[in-house]
């Protein structure tokens, strides 16, 4: 049964497509990740099925509710954590937990039994009564976590949840989001243009790029599109002729080309590699540097946009425009 359906979900900014034609099921139960560069759409996307903005055109339905016709039942079934933190900072832990059970209705004693519950999931039993603005980054993101779960919600919504956390804290907050998943019997639906983050967390993994999903499936399943081994060659000047050089020679399954980098899917690189080389040679490509390895989430980007999201995110001037844009519309005109 799924927990989320979009159908044809669209939204336009003055002329620009944040998001375009969505289609998306996502399944009961289910981790499933966003993953693209910042502007793909994803945030936007998230405030649509969390009903914080009207789709231009399109719907969905969360939880069996329609977005448009059922925006209150949607916001009673689904829990939502924001990129930028979100918590009263001169309350403690408890009081932001307290609060928000408090408009969602609970009961004193409900209240009480799932602030426990939910404080000793992200294990934040101990700072409960001291001011969240004594607690570190990963520690208020977690305490975020807590509070989107405080209403027994079917559905929850994170926002590139470790953005601007150090490595060891995103590492442990990946491990309470898998625990939550497993003990609270929900959906979860992650954005991240972290490779590694979507790679360890998520069941599925929808690829996102200028408001479209280009590709969608397991991680393993993603990996096998590429090709099953990757040869990549760095050459020196352009690599533009690499396509027919390397188009029809016996094992390779595809070429991409980006800049001065040939990216080769083959069947076995071990053994391929020796041909590889005297086709470049025969060819008069000059190589500066050869590695081999399994394809990886960002190979699979590159492989269905051309492009990788790293040099999406250096490059950016385009698409800092474009989430500029969008930013402005979405928060009207207010600095975030």
């Amino acid at each position: 049964m799924s927990a989320i359906e979009t159908r044809d979900l669209t939204k336009e900014f003055d002329g620009l497509t944040a998001v375009d034609r969505l289609n998306l099921t996502i399944r009961e139960g289910e981790l499933f990740g966003l993953l693209g560069p910042n502007g793909a759409g994803k945030t936007t996307t998230l405030k649509m099925l969390s009903t914080l903005i009207k789709p231009s055109s399109g719907t969905a339905v969360v939880a069996g509710h329609s977005i448009l016709e059922e925006r209150d039942k949607v916001r009673e079934s689904i829990g939502m954590v924001f990129q930028d933190i979100s918590l009263d900072t001169e309350l403690t832990g408890w009081e932001n937990l307290d609060f928000h059970a408090r408009m969602y209705g609970m009961e004193k004693e409900l209240r009480r039994e799932r602030i426990n519950e939910v404080l000793r999931l992200v294990a934040l039993e101990d700072k409960a009564d001291q001011y969240v603005k004594y607690y570190s980054g990963g520690m208020q993101r977690r305490l975020e976590i807590a509070r989107g779960l405080m209403h027994y919600p079917k559905v929850l919504f994170l926002d590139e949840p470790t953005l601007g956390l150090d490595a060891q804290t995103r590492h442990v907050l990946w491990d309470y989001i898998k625990e939550l998943a497993n003990r609270e019997n929900i959906t979860i639906i992650l954005t991240t243009h972290y490779m590694e983050e979507a790679d360890y967390l998520c069941d599925r993994i929808g690829i996102m790029d200028y408001g479209r999903i280009v590709a969608i499936g397991t991680s393993e399943e993603l990996k096998k599109q590429v090709g099953e081994d990757l040869i990549s060659l760095q050459v020196r000047g352009a690599a533009g002729a690499a396509e027919k050089v390397f188009t029809g020679l016996e094992g390779v399954a595809g070429v991409s080309v980006h800049d001065s980098t040939i990216d080769l899917s083959v069947k076995n690189a071990e053994e391929q590699l020796p041909h590889v080389i005297e086709a470049s040679q025969k060819a008069g490509l000059g190589i500066a540097s050869v590695s081999m390895g399994r394809p990886t989430l960002e190979d699979v980007f590159l492989h269905y946009t051309g492009r990788t999201i790293r040099g999406e995110e250096a490059s950016g001037k385009e698409a800092a425009k474009r989430r500029m844009r969008i930013g402005r519309q979405l928060w009207g005109g207010r600095r975030r």
